[in-house]
């Protein structure tokens, strides 16, 4: 059964859109539907979704990671932005030891992080999405996590595409007791194959009963700081009951005859969109030079991992939510299932102005994209993974749906490039004449053999469908 939503409200123009979610993992994606149809808001459905990405996805994000929310309110036209992204620990005044150094490869791009309890910092996502749910959600809290217990208690199918970025990111998920779970008898898993995180349910259930405060001044919080202390790292008690969500400035672009609202992410994901508003007017063999030189002129550059959920309620409100766990520490809550995120090992996010309580960078940015001004109808949910790729797959996805007049699928999924310095890495299918015009222009050209999980992955929900993407076995569905 499809359901569709029609979106109204003063000066508004009359958009039908389908209601229904785009996530990393057919799982994740299942939840999220299943909280919809028992009337659920947008909200409700991308908090359950959410929580089982941190089961289903877990080599992209965590319980003990963090986040930012976009959410577009239908009966407004209004939109706010959330920051429950990580926060820098050591407000007690200790000092962490040292890191443990490990690299990682994507594709062939290779890339030094840190690990071990010193990387962690204090968790942002279940206050997220406890503030997610306080402001707009409608179902019981203990309705919307119970969907995460379960699929935390049964493990969950590896998908090959999530085996093959494994494969990436060995050294530091088989780190500790990671070795057990991604690669029992020392082989890493393959797709097909369960993974399962013991205790993970036990962590989870608590969260359902008590609410997130159990991750900040409860039980799984004094066990997350005794699991740092033990390891080295900051992160303390203190730490955690300070934690506060944030609500940046919405900051927006005029793209393509559309208003697109997000947050400002350290890619300038909004600011790129705007230098290319006027792409239309131009051939497409044109285009490839003026998307490689906004995307080179805003870069920052990272390869962690990430993921994210987009939905659309039948009432038309739309929830974004991108997560990470970085590459996660290696450190794990002993019996609660829970990986410690990394972010303080990820060298790019690091300022010479760090400091205790402050709250770290991103390039994490979820839109929503709208026909006008608010109050505007909404046309587009959009979200995407991948560090540095995040913007990358944004903007070929915006294009696709606004400049090409594609349906969420085949923008999500049609070949991307992505710029770093003067090297542009160009999936198979980018049509040739754009390759030779940015040659001709002075860029590199490298070309990629196959679709790689190294360019990111988008999820997004407007009119024709919802989409996850394929280079990360994401699905789409609809009510």
């Amino acid at each position: 059964m499809t359901w569709t939503v029609t979106v109204t409200g003063p000066s508004r123009d009359v958009v039908d859109l389908p209601a229904g979610i785009a996530a990393g993992h057919p799982v994740t994606a299942e939840v999220g539907l299943r909280i919809l149809t028992k009337g659920g808001s947008a909200a409700d459905a991308a908090v359950a979704a959410v929580l089982a990405s941190c089961v289903a996805e877990s080599i992209m994000t965590g319980i003990a990671g963090g986040g930012f929310a976009t959410y577009y309110e239908a009966a407004s036209g209004t939109v706010t932005c959330l920051d429950f992204f990580v926060a820098v620990p050591g407000l007690d005044g200790r000092a962490p030891a040292a890191m443990t150094p490990v690299a990682v490869k994507f594709g062939d791009i290779p890339l030094q992080y840190a690990i071990g309890a010193p990387s962690a910092a204090v968790p942002g996502v279940p206050a997220g999405l406890g503030e997610i749910h306080a402001r707009w959600g409608r179902l019981p809290w203990h309705t919307v996590v119970s969907p995460a217990v379960d699929v935390a208690r049964t493990g969950v199918i590896m998908l090959a595409e999530h085996a093959r970025a494994l494969t990436y990111l060995a050294p530091a998920m088989t780190y500790g007791e990671g070795a057990a779970i991604y690669a029992p008898q020392g082989q890493l898993l393959s797709g097909g194959e369960l993974v399962h995180h013991p205790g993970l349910d036990r962590a989870l259930a608590l969260l359902a009963e008590e609410g997130p405060d159990v991750f900040y001044t409860g039980t799984i919080g004094q066990r997350i700081a005794e699991t740092v202390d033990a390891g080295g790292g900051a992160l303390s008690v203190t730490d955690l009951a300070a934690y506060r969500v944030l609500e940046p400035p919405v900051t927006r672009a005029h793209f393509a005859g559309t208003w697109v609202y997000g947050r400002t992410d350290l890619n300038r994901t909004i600011d790129t969109l705007q230098a290319i508003s006027d792409l239309a007017s131009h051939s497409p063999r044109d285009r490839a030079v003026i998307v490689a030189d906004a995307l080179r002129s805003y870069a920052a550059h990272r390869l962690g991992d990430t993921t994210n959920t987009a939905v659309v309620d039948p009432e038309g409100n739309a929830c974004v939510v991108t997560t990470t766990l970085g590459l996660g520490a290696g450190v794990w809550v002993p019996g609660l299932g829970i990986h410690l995120n990394s972010m303080l090992g990820e060298g790019e996010l690091i300022s010479s102005e760090i400091r205790p309580g402050m709250r770290m960078s991103s390039m994490m940015c979820p839109l929503v994209v709208t026909s006008g001004p608010q109050p505007g109808s909404l046309l587009l949910a959009a979200g995407a993974a991948g560090a540095s790729r995040i913007r990358t797959a944004l903007v070929h996805t915006l294009i696709g749906v606004f400049v090409d007049g594609l349906n969420p699928y085949d923008a999500v999924a049609r070949p991307r490039f992505h710029v770093v310095g003067r090297t542009v890495h160009a999936e198979p299918g980018v049509p040739p004449e754009q390759l030779a015009v940015l040659e001709n222009a002075g860029y590199k050209v490298h070309r990629w053999r196959e679709f790689d999980h190294y360019f990111g992955g988008a999820s997004a929900v407007g009119q024709g469908g919802a989409a996850g993407d394929p280079r990360r076995g994401g699905v789409g569905l609809v009510l």
